[in-house]
C-alpha cells in the first residue's frame, strides 16, 4: 500500500483539540514555528513533513495528492487522532482540501494558504522534477525561493530568506520530484464542492506561485467559505506575515476551550 510514515512535531497541551498544520513543496514543519507558539497555547499542533521532506519516509515510487492524503491519515491514526483541524500552505493546502472533501469526518475546520485545486502548467511541474533529479533541490533553489518572499521582505530579512533556502536545498531530490509529480496530475476543482467543513482561504497579493485568482476560484466555490488576500505578502505569508496569518488561524479556529466545560 502506498502510505509513507511520516515525521511530525507535536506541541501544546495533549488534551487539546488537534490543528494539523501542512507546509509547502520544499519546506518542512519548521515551516509554521513563527506560528508554534501562540496556536500550541489553544492546540495540540501537529506539524508535518509530507513524503520525502524532512525526517518523513522517502518511497522511490510515483504518488498523488490523494497519496500525501492518505499519509496524513495514517499519522493521525497512529497519534490516536479521530478529527483535527487543520491547515495547510501550498502542497499542504492542497491535501488539506483532498483531506476534507474525501475525508470529512476527520475534518474539524480548514484553513487553506497561497494554494490552487489545479496548477497547471503540468510540464513546468514535470521539468522542475526532471531538473531537481538532475541537480537535487539547488538546481531550482534560487527560481523558487524568489517566489517565496517580496523583494521587499528578502532585502529586510535576508537571514530569513537564507534559512529557507538552506530548508529547500536539504529536501531529498527524489521526494521533491516524487511530490512536483503529484502537484502535475492534480485536479480538486470538482471535489471543491463536497467540502463541508468551514473554510479560510488565505491568499497573498504578491504571490506569483499561486496567485489570488487561484483562492478566488476555491472560496467561490467551497460553501460558505472566505476568502482574505493579505498585503504585502507572497507565496510564505505565513513566514512573511507571521503575526497576521496567526491571528487568521486562531479567529478562524474558535476561541479557547473553557477548561471548566
Amino acid at each position: 500500500m502506498n502510505v509513507a510514515r511520516l515525521h511530525a512535531t507535536v506541541d501544546g497541551p495533549a488534551a487539546g483539540p488537534v490543528l494539523v498544520l501542512g507546509s509547502s513543496l520544499g519546506t518542512t514543519g519548521a515551516m509554521w514555528q513563527p506560528q508554534v507558539a501562540r496556536l500550541a497555547e489553544r492546540f495540540r499542533v501537529v506539524r508535518y513533513d509530507h513524503r520525502g521532506h524532512g525526517g518523513s519516509e522517502v518511497r522511490d515510487e510515483p504518488c498523488t495528492v490523494a497519496d500525501l492524503a492518505r499519509d496524513v491519515l495514517g499519522l493521525l491514526d497512529r497519534l490516536g487522532v479521530g478529527r483535527a483541524h487543520h491547515a495547510g500552505l501550498s502542497l499542504g493546502g492542497m491535501v488539506g482540501m483532498w483531506l476534507a472533501a474525501h475525508a470529512p469526518e476527520r475534518v474539524d475546520r480548514l484553513a487553506v494558504l497561497c494554494t490552487s485545486a489545479r496548477l497547471g502548467p503540468a510540464h513546468g511541474w514535470l521539468d522542475r522534477a526532471s531538473a531537481v533529479r538532475a541537480g537535487g533541490p539547488a538546481a531550482v533553489a534560487d527560481a523558487v525561493v524568489q517566489r517565496w518572499f517580496t523583494p521587499a521582505f528578502a532585502t529586510a530579512r535576508p537571514e530569513v530568506v537564507a534559512r529557507h533556502r538552506a530548508m529547500l536545498v536539504g529536501i531529498d531530490r527524489e521526494g521533491y520530484a516524487r511530490c512536483c509529480e503529484a502537484i502535475a496530475t492534480m485536479d480538486l476543482v470538482a471535489d471543491l464542492r463536497r467540502v463541508t467543513a468551514p473554510t479560510l482561504v488565505v491568499a497573498g497579493a504578491e504571490d506569483l506561485a499561486t496567485p489570488v485568482e487561484h483562492a478566488a476560484l476555491i472560496a467561490a466555490t467551497v460553501p460558505g467559505s472566505r476568502l482574505v488576500v493579505v498585503e504585502p505578502g507572497a507565496h510564505l505569508v505565513s513566514v512573511e506575515r507571521a503575526d497576521e496569518v496567526t491571528g487568521l488561524l486562531l479567529e478562524h479556529f474558535g476561541p479557547p476551550r473553557d477548561p471548566t466545560a
